[in-house]
């Protein structure tokens, strides 16, 4: 197989992925406002919140369906379009992006599965939902934002093409924004419990002491 038709294939993969991970986002914010009829903040109701929505959508809109398209190019023959061509060629580091994609979308999965019904994705002032704390939550603040970080950066580093590198960089610049806000909103919500849990627990990575949260 030459490169042009493994790297098709790798950003296939990647592609599907990345679809399948937001997807997932879809069906957890129709889960949510089933259980209790609100939507997870798809649209958050504060106008901060609706207007990052401006920017970030589009910008995952273009994550899923690049990756895509670029598949369809060169699995076609296709592959002269600038923006959509590789970066760099290295088949193995690209292998190593894929699989770290799968990475962060099963680890993803599980964080999800913690949240359970205190699941969002965003801020609604109004609303004060419980304080997870364990498991992942244990060992960072922002577990899912870190994860998604983690899962952009591979997905560029499998399908190194210039869009991809714009999505990237936009969206650890949002998801590290959001976080801070979101850290602000649960200190008003939750006090000196989540106070305490600030001064333990690290923003997106672990400490490399291996220390977790302790109430």
């Amino acid at each position: 197989m030459d490169y042009g038709s493994a790297f098709a294939w790798v950003a296939l993969a990647t592609g599907l992925i990345v679809g399948f991970y937001w997807g997932r986002v879809i069906k957890l914010v129709m889960k949510t406002r089933r259980l209790t009829g609100r939507a997870a903040n798809f649209l958050p109701p504060e106008t901060l919140g609706k207007v990052l929505r401006i920017i970030w959508y589009p910008t995952v809109a273009v994550w899923i369906v690049s990756p895509l398209i670029i598949w369809l190019l060169w699995a076609t023959g296709i592959s002269g379009v600038r923006a959509l061509r590789p970066l760099y060629v290295n088949l193995p580091v690209q292998l190593l992006g894929l699989a770290a994609s799968f990475v962060a979308l099963y680890l993803t999965m599980i964080c999800w599965r913690r949240m359970g019904k205190s699941w969002r994705m965003g801020i609604d002032p109004n609303e004060k939902t419980s304080l997870i704390v364990q498991g992942p939550y244990a060992m960072v603040r922002h577990p899912i934002y870190a994860l998604q970080v983690l899962l952009v950066i591979a997905t560029f580093v499998a399908v190194p093409v210039p869009m991809l590198a714009g999505v990237m960089v936009l969206l650890t610049i949002f998801l590290t924004w959001e976080s801070l806000r979101e850290e602000q909103y649960l200190l008003k919500a939750h006090g000196d419990p989540y106070a305490n849990y600030l001064k333990q627990v690290p923003r997106f990575l672990p400490s490399l002491a291996g220390r977790r949260y302790q109430a």
